[in-house]
């Protein structure tokens, strides 16, 4: 992954909640990498979504729009794996 890209992807993960935040950023540092770009393009679509929404869905107090984004929220309520940052 370039960094150029990371960057932007990381500038659009801080939101105004620190809980999407730390959500957000994990994805990206965890799973990010290895995704495939439907994936990829589903979690750019997932960064377009304001804050009280994305909160909703990640809580389960909102249904996901469709199946494809009802995966990678599930992917993003999947516990931290504790590997360090780098």
């Amino acid at each position: 992954m370039d960094l150029e890209q990371t960057g932007r992807l990381a500038w659009r993960c801080r939101r105004g909640m620190k809980e999407l935040d730390l959500v957000l950023m994990r994805y990206l540092r965890e799973r990010w990498p290895a995704a495939d770009g439907q994936e990829r393009a589903l979690f750019e679509q997932l960064l377009e979504v304001p804050d009280p929404l994305l909160a909703a869905w990640l809580t389960g107090n909102a249904p996901a729009p469709d199946a494809p984004m009802a995966a990678l929220l599930a992917i993003l309520r999947q516990p931290a794996t504790g590997r360090p940052a780098t």
